[in-house]
């Protein structure tokens, strides 16, 4: 077992599907109240999805900077209770802080204030802010090239610096809590964020500085054309010849903010799906090597333990799991795939040094799933999890912690037992995606009591 994953629970919730006011999930009172309702509920780990600034689509996935935050994840009544926000700067629409997330308002209505804080801390107090100019000096490797994109450099240095005020206090609130953080690392960058401009000799790209190839994913039986994600790939020989500067860098900063990450398409380290330029479908493409094992002794060489997730799903070919198992990371097991002849993700077969999912942010809900299975499916997942349909989303979340895993984690909605119309994303959609957040008051006592049994019963819980 990784020595940096107990046996434990954990819940899947994005930042932003907290329930608040102002628009969308904050690092502000909701989120202190989510890490005590995780701990009464006796869950180690809270994954949020990764935390930078938002891309097309209101995508985490899609991030302008591999390491800056999200300045909309900013709590205003915690920046109200430093003074640089008025009271009635924190009146907000009823429709905001209710139904489904509207970032373009949430977006509109914060913005207005976070300029407005940055403009009071700026006449009172910016001359003589030394935790900021630190901040900014420690930082400055990745947040000069971020700060100068901007409009007004001197307020994005500032939004950085009062997001990480924020994440601090909210992470050691969870580490008195005895809630650790998993984080999300997206492995490739798009061609619009401040990395490729800040460093283009560290991606594959043309003297017009465009891609030469883009990234995606073969066809499989659910996507015909495949997948075009679009991102530049990396040029992996610069990336050797810094020994993994920038990589090193990438994955510290996010070990700053979390006390594990997710590699997101970890397959990637072993090879890449190349896809020409002009193709606007990835039918056509071809299986590049990359020097992940290389890369990963750099990141050992910095962090001994190494306290990352390998997110192995799709074309996981045997010298990916090798790789894997080489430094020792858990993989990924999802269990609605785990219920047809000989499936590797099946409860039985899966190994203790991974995590299991019912289902991830990218799947259905378990009631949303059940509801497109077939009798014979329906009948294998009755048999081995011995429970009904009516319960099936916790079925299934009994079956995840009865594994060997030593990692089990939930998404809210199986927990809250959602159909499928609050999924949190749907693969290959553009638009509509990472809108769902649960009713205020959803997330009870009740429900962490329940919780907490099941993972009492299945030796989750965290050690004393």
């Amino acid at each position: 077992m990784s020595s940096a994953f107990p046996r434990a629970g954990g819940v899947l919730l994005p930042l932003a599907s907290l329930p608040a006011r102002h628009g969308l999930g904050d690092l502000g009172a909701s989120a202190h109240d989510f890490v005590d309702w995780c701990a009464a509920a006796g869950l180690t780990w809270w994954q949020m999805l990764p935390v930078g600034p938002l891309g097309p689509g209101d995508s985490p996935y899609s991030s302008t900077s591999a390491f800056a935050g999200e300045p909309l994840y900013l709590s205003l009544d915690l920046l109200a209770q430093e003074g640089l926000l008025a009271d009635a700067d924190l009146e907000a629409p009823a429709a905001l802080g209710s139904g489904r997330i509207d970032y373009r308002r949430a977006a509109a209505f914060k913005r207005a204030r976070l300029g407005r804080a940055f403009e009071a801390w700026r006449a009172r107090r910016a001359a003589r802010d030394r935790r900021f100019e630190r901040f900014c000096a420690d930082a400055s490797g990745w947040l000069d090239p971020w700060a100068e994109r901007a409009s007004d450099p001197l307020e994005a240095r500032f939004l950085q610096h009062r997001f990480q005020v924020q994440w601090r206090d909210l992470r050691s609130h969870a580490r008195r809590s005895g809630v650790r953080f998993l984080g999300d690392a997206p492995i490739f960058v798009g061609l619009d964020s401040v990395d490729v401009q800040a460093h283009p000799e560290l991606f594959r790209l043309d003297r017009a500085g465009l891609p030469k190839v883009v990234t995606g994913c073969p066809p499989d039986p659910f996507t015909p054309d495949g997948q075009r994600w679009g991102h530049p790939h990396y040029a992996w020989r610069a990336h050797r010849a810094e020994d993994f500067r920038w990589w090193r860098a990438r994955i510290g900063r996010q070990l700053d903010l979390f006390d594990a990450v997710r590699i997101d398409h970890f397959i990637g380290f072993h090879h890449a799906y190349e896809i020409p330029v002009a193709n606007a479908h990835a039918r056509v493409g071809r299986w590049g090597r990359t020097p992940g094992r290389e890369l990963l002794e750099a990141l050992r060489t910095d962090h001994p333990r190494l306290p990352l997730l390998a997110e192995d799903l799709g074309n996981a070919t045997r010298g990916v799991a090798e790789l894997r198992e080489a430094f020792g990371l858990p993989g990924m097991k999802i269990l609605q795939w785990g219920f047809h002849p000989g499936s590797s993700d099946a409860p039985h077969r899966v190994p203790e040094n991974a995590a299991v999912y019912p289902g991830t942010h990218d799947n259905d809900t378990v009631r949303g799933w059940w509801r497109g299975l077939d009798a014979p499916t329906r009948a294998r997942v009755v048999a081995t999890t011995g429970g009904t349909a009516g319960s099936v989303a916790w079925d299934l979340w009994r079956a995840a912690c009865g594994t060997a895993a030593h990692t089990a984690i939930a998404q809210a909605q199986d927990l809250l037992e959602l159909p499928g119309s609050t999924r949190t994303n749907v693969p290959g959609k553009a638009r509509g995606n990472w809108r769902w957040r649960p009713a205020p008051g959803a997330l009870d006592a009740h429900l962490a009591a329940r919780t907490r049994d099941l993972l009492d019963a299945t030796d989750r819980l965290p050690r004393s």
